[in-house]
């Protein structure tokens, strides 16, 4: 199917199996340098209070809410 003809919500789905496919077969696959990065600003911001973690079953559901 082309890109540009799929919906929104179908690119989400198929985004979805690709990540579950990758994150069963991950192998040796290492993260790039710049993750670190933001694992410690987010970590920094989790200190500070200015953020804070949200349940992955209610993340997802905030975005496909967003996107239906």
């Amino acid at each position: 199917m082309n890109l540009k003809e799929m919906t929104t919500g179908e690119k989400l789905r198929t985004m979805e199996l690709l990540w579950d496919d990758i994150c069963r077969n991950i192998g040796d696959l290492s993260s790039p340098a710049w993750h670190e990065d933001i694992l410690r600003a987010r970590e920094k911001n989790l200190r500070e209070g200015s953020d804070r973690f949200i349940d992955w079953d209610q993340a997802r559901k905030d975005i496909w809410d967003s996107v239906s």
